[in-house]
Formats: structure tokens, C-alpha cells, sequence
């Protein structure tokens, strides 16, 4: 009996290092189509990047004159940006009367 418990123990064994190996098969073939999908996803998600920064880059030129036409107009503003900074709520506390000389 010792001898058949051996042999179903060994048989066993094999079984299980079968099954691993399939799962283990399996397993590869999942990872490796995730990684399919991940590249075709990044590849998507570059020209997705590129058209967006096209986007920016076209309305960042029509945007030009219009910051052009404010900071002309914040130029003729005496003491324009030490106002701003003063009137905002957290930033008005951290100048000191040093900082409003400058």
C-alpha cells in the first residue's frame, strides 16, 4: 500500500505540474493580449495628445492679441499688479510693507 500511495502521490504531481503549465500557458496568452490592447490604447492616446496640442497651440494665436490689448491696458493701471496682489484674500496678508515697496 506504501508503494500505491507513492505512485498516486508521484501521479498527482504531474497532474498538478500539467495544470500549472496550462494555467501558467493561459495566464502568458492573457498578459500578452492585455499588452496588444495597452499598445493600441497608447498609440491613441499619443495622436490624442498631438490633436489637443494642435488645438492649444491654434488658440493660444488667437488669444495673442487679446493679452496683447490687456496688458497694454494693465500697463496704463498705476500700481496695477501690488493692488491686485493686495486685494486677494490670501495673498494680501504675505506682503509685507517691504515687498509693497518693490
Amino acid at each position: 500500500m506504501v508503494t500505491d500511495k507513492g505512485k498516486k502521490l508521484k501521479q498527482s504531481e504531474k497532474e498538478e505540474e500539467v495544470n500549472s503549465d496550462h494555467i501558467d500557458g493561459d495566464l502568458v496568452l492573457s498578459i500578452e493580449k492585455l499588452q496588444e490592447i495597452q499598445d493600441d490604447l497608447e498609440k491613441i492616446n499619443e495622436e490624442a495628445s498631438d490633436k489637443v496640442l494642435e488645438v492649444e497651440q491654434k488658440y493660444n494665436e488667437i488669444r495673442k492679441p487679446i493679452y496683447d490689448k490687456r496688458n497694454d491696458i494693465i500697463k496704463s493701471i498705476p500700481d496695477f499688479w501690488l493692488t491686485a496682489f493686495l486685494s486677494h484674500p490670501a495673498l494680501g496678508d504675505l506682503l509685507s510693507e517691504e515687498d509693497q515697496k518693490v
